[in-house]
């Protein structure tokens, strides 16, 4: 067992004027491993931007300017957040969200399933084809 000592005594963390907090749950039940870089910035983000209920309310604008993110990367990060229950948006207000019991996919760094023959974008190809030669 690793015994922990403060490195650093007079910089230990407290609360004082804001809150915020991510759950260590994040971490240790695979939440983390979900998200793509652009979610997991914005997801840190809005936890650091929330109040006590995790309620804020920055503009698109301005959270693309914060993250030096571009406006599909912005929005591609937000909707995937809104998927994974992470946060709620009403077009102008954010909610950092509890956390589910378990994320909603499993870790982005895990293989691919194989496609079969008829899912392979060939297969869809041919049918395309099929569908303008009937015409």
């Amino acid at each position: 067992m690793i015994t922990k000592k403060v490195l650093v005594a007079d910089r230990i963390r407290r609360i004082d004027g804001g809150f915020s907090f991510i759950p260590h749950r994040f971490l240790t039940d695979g939440f983390l491993q979900t998200l793509s870089q652009p979610q997991l910035l914005l997801y840190i983000f809005l936890v650091l931007a929330a109040d006590r209920y995790g309620l804020s309310f920055y503009s698109c604008d301005r959270i693309c300017s914060f993250l030096h993110m571009a406006l599909e990367q912005y929005t591609a990060a937000r909707d995937g957040l809104i998927e994974k229950d992470l946060i709620a948006f009403d077009s102008s207000l954010f909610q950092v969200l509890s956390l589910p019991c378990r994320p909603t996919e499993l870790s982005m760094n895990k293989p691919k399933r194989q496609l079969t023959r008829c899912q392979t974008p060939a297969a869809i190809g041919a049918i395309i084809d099929q569908l303008f030669k009937a015409t």
